[in-house]
């Protein structure tokens, strides 16, 4: 009887962690989805979903030999053929401008943007172009992208940008004077948390400035999931380590589960009133007090334009009405 008892409250919390589920069966025929940080985790699952949707799929990936074994096994497991990877290594302005320039060069349309990779809680490292890591990679690198290829999203409209963001951005704050940790001590969950508010205020922003032209922009939590992502945080806490490998097959979402939140705001119909918004577990979820905040983020658009050396013409305009 006691085993019965444990499995069944097994069950009931594997299902209450699972969370939402995107069952909406929209085709892709015809569309084009990019994907960053698909090799692994949550960007894979999410890959082979519109993949199986019959989407041409875009693996943007920094490592070129595991991109490709991945990409093999959604072509075998979707029967569809029409999976391709890129070279994209977010942390260099040159790389993304390189990325988004051969991308325009070889794509004729861009139906989804999928702001997936991300980095967590990494030690402190400077990227060649003096950003630090986890605001170059998380943020940084995914505005940079987006703004250059929003002439393909708006020559393609109807069509999304998702920011995969997290629940962390709560307790954010994006630090003007020192957003690279060099005048006061670094915090990898600190500067984690800064990032992921920023993918919230970069949506918010972008949904701004986007309003009418036929392009919606989205963020989310996908949930607490056991991916590559929490390799820094294992390597540094090896107590905090230990209890994730144990407890994680529980209490922690598959990259399966971990995705449909991604897929909900990438295929759902009729969400275009909800651009600016913020999901988790496939509802619409209030964000965080700071991540409401609209002066901040016409600020950080503004910081991001400066640090990733976009030009006006470049970058999208401000609204005045």
């Amino acid at each position: 009887m006691a085993a019965l008892t444990l499995f069944t409250g097994v069950v009931v919390i594997r299902k209450w962690i699972a969370g939402g589920v995107c069952r909406c069966s929209v085709r892709l025929d015809g569309k084009t989805v990019l994907v960053t940080g698909a090799n692994t985790g949550i960007g894979k699952e999410t890959c082979r979903d519109l993949a199986a949707r019959g989407a041409r799929v875009v693996m943007a990936c920094r490592d070129l030999v595991r991109a490709e074994q991945a990409a093999e096994k959604i072509r075998r497991s979707t029967g569809n053929g029409n999976v391709v990877i890129r070279h994209l290594d977010l942390a260099s302005i040159y790389s993304v401008t390189q990325f988004a320039k051969d991308f325009q060069d070889s794509e004729d349309r861009l139906d989804v943007l999928i702001n997936n990779a991300g980095v967590m809680m990494c030690p402190r490292k400077i990227t060649e172009d003096g950003f630090e890591t986890q605001m170059a990679v998380n943020h940084l690198g995914h505005f940079l992208l987006t703004n250059l290829l929003l002439p393909m999203l708006r020559s393609s409209a109807p069509s999304r940008v998702i920011n995969v963001s997290s629940i962390a951005h709560q307790g954010g704050r994006i630090d003007f004077d020192d957003l690279f940790f060099t005048k006061r001590p670094y915090s990898a969950l600190g500067s984690y948390r800064q990032s992921k508010l920023a993918n919230v205020l970069f949506t918010r922003e972008l949904a701004r400035r986007l309003t009418g032209s036929g392009v919606s922009a989205f963020c989310l939590h996908p949930g607490v999931i056991r991916t590559e992502l929490s390799r820094h945080v294992e390597s540094q806490f090896p107590l905090i380590g230990a209890l994730m490998r144990l407890p994680g097959l529980l209490l922690m979402k598959t990259p399966w589960q971990g995705c449909q939140t991604t897929l909900f705001c990438a295929v759902t119909p009729g969400l275009e009133d909800r651009s600016g918004c913020y999901f988790s577990d496939c509802t619409e979820k209030e964000v965080a007090p700071e991540g409401q905040d609209d002066k901040v983020a016409r600020r950080l658009w503004e910081e991001s334009i400066r640090l990733v050396r976009l030009t006006s013409d470049s970058s999208v305009p401000i609204r005045t009405d």
